[in-house]
């Protein structure tokens, strides 16, 4: 493996720097922006000096090459030292945005839209689930009629990560209305200031400090250049960029499991009860065990699948590698779940207390189990990419 040596000092360089970057900049203002309800738009310009928000993206668009491996590693760093599932939904919302407009725009509408994203300067997110679709993508409604060199947008998106200060919103819209199945979708770009976009800002269980909108497209006319690839290929982008969301996600609830492990254990060391310490009790020490146990099984099977992303082998990525992203992604956010239920627990009445990392992420398990594609939905799509 020695190969990859540069590498892992680059991801512990990195790993530093993450978790010198929450204690200095997050950590002492997280409880205000989550009582705000959002990021301070500086904070994307941080991250972009740090070079967090180019990775993976292409360098002609001041993006910087960065492995599978560097940026599941930058997202396990941030989650673990920052305990806030907020904070990398809103600050990465581009992750989710661009890749469709990175793969598959036209060069025009690459170099319009994801410099000054790179840069912190703009906010993208993307625009799927509508009031009554949720996971089946294939149902929704929201349309796009061509007139003439621009398209009308009319429906609803619902759920929408940064959807509330978003500049660009990359929006699955229905451009076929004879087809009303998968191939009559297209991915199309929305600017945030566009005429006949209006939208109200959700609150949420958790994830507080990550803006989240109902946005309507009442007539909002968007030239016909900001279409991202061709019309009808919309639902087969959406598909592709679920892989990437789903290891990003799995990363972080490895993280957030892990915040909670080492909450939970500085308790118990400092903790005093019956003239002994919490983690002198038999029964505190065997939590830790059962948590630690679920945090290296997911860490394994976690950079197991990482590598076989970055391993350049197209037979690798192939029907079972996504299979097991679906698996991990369930087994990684049941990992955070069971550790952020144990955590509360040795915590006690200090782990129901607002401040608590434990806390917080107890209330942000179920949005890591819900997004990106339900428990329900990822068992289905695994049994059927192992042709069960």
């Amino acid at each position: 493996m020695a190969h990859n040596d540069p590498e892992q000092e680059d991801i512990r360089l990195m790993t530093d720097m993450a978790q010198r970057f929450v204690q200095q900049e997050v950590l002492p203002h997280l409880q205000a922006w989550e009582d705000a309800g959002e990021l301070p738009r500086e904070l994307y310009g941080r991250a972009a000096e740090l070079g967090w928000l180019a990775m993976g993206y292409p360098e002609e668009l001041g993006g910087m090459p960065a492995s599978w491996a560097m940026r599941s590693a930058l997202a396990t760093a941030l989650s673990r030292y920052g305990g806030s599932g907020g904070l990398l939904a809103s600050l990465f919302s581009h992750n989710i945005g661009l890749p469709p407009i990175a793969r598959h725009g036209s060069a025009a509408l690459q170099s319009e839209v994801i410099p000054s994203v790179l840069r912190g300067e703009k906010i993208s997110a993307l625009a799927i689930t509508e009031p009554g679709g949720g996971t089946d993508v294939s149902a929704l409604r929201t349309t796009a009629r061509r007139d003439g060199d621009e398209y009308v947008v009319d429906g609803e998106k619902v759920f929408i990560t940064s959807g509330t200060r978003a500049d660009w919103l990359t929006v699955a819209v229905r451009t076929d209305p004879k087809d009303k199945g998968p191939m009559g979708i297209s991915m199309l770009v929305v600017p945030g200031d566009a005429p006949g976009l209006s939208r109200s800002r959700l609150d949420k269980m958790g994830w507080h400090c990550s803006d989240t909108a109902h946005l309507r497209f009442d007539g909002v006319r968007v030239p016909a250049r900001y279409l991202v690839g061709e019309e009808g290929m919309g639902f087969k982008m959406i598909l592709t960029n679920f892989n990437g969301e789903r290891l990003s996600m799995s990363a972080m609830a490895l993280g957030f499991s892990e915040c909670c492990y080492d909450e939970a254990l500085a308790w118990a060391r400092q903790r005093k009860t019956f003239g002994t310490a919490l983690v002198d009790h038999q029964v505190i020490r065997h939590k830790l065990m059962d948590m630690r146990m679920r945090i290296e099984s997911t860490r394994a099977w976690l950079d197991a699948v990482v590598a076989r992303a970055d391993s350049g082998d197209k037979a690798a990525k192939g029907a079972e590698w996504v299979a097991q992203v679906c698996l991990l992604k369930n087994h990684a956010t049941q990992t955070m779940q069971f550790c952020a239920d144990q955590a509360v627990q040795i915590l006690g009445g200090m782990g129901f207390m607002r401040g608590t990392a434990s806390e917080r992420i107890y209330r942000e398990v179920k949005v890591m189990m819900i997004g990106g594609g339900t428990e329900e939905i990822m068992k289905e799509l695994a049994s059927r990419q192992l042709g069960i």
